[in-house]
């Protein structure tokens, strides 16, 4: 398992688009992909849940994964969230 904390900088937070784009990036990978945030923890792979988080500029999120291409995973979702999708 291969997880890192991150700070949200992306303008727009995880809402709508972006988290559209966070989505379909995490489906790119093999691997079983999870976001944490306030002691709630959702699949990646899932736009409902990863909405339903409500994750806003600044949050903190843990990004965890678990496969063969877990630490590529994170890092690629890593740096979706430090910018603006549009």
């Amino acid at each position: 398992m291969f997880s890192k904390e991150v700070v949200v900088r992306c303008e727009s937070g995880l809402h709508n688009r972006q988290a559209t784009y966070f989505v379909q990036k995490a489906n790119e990978f093999t691997s079983s992909i999870w976001v944490e945030s306030m002691n709630r923890k959702m699949n990646a792979k899932s736009l409902l849940g990863i909405m339903s988080l409500g994750i806003i500029t600044g949050a903190t999120v843990v990004l965890s994964a678990s496969g063969p291409d877990a630490q590529e995973a994170v890092n690629a979702l890593e740096a979706l969230l430090q910018r603006d999708v549009y």
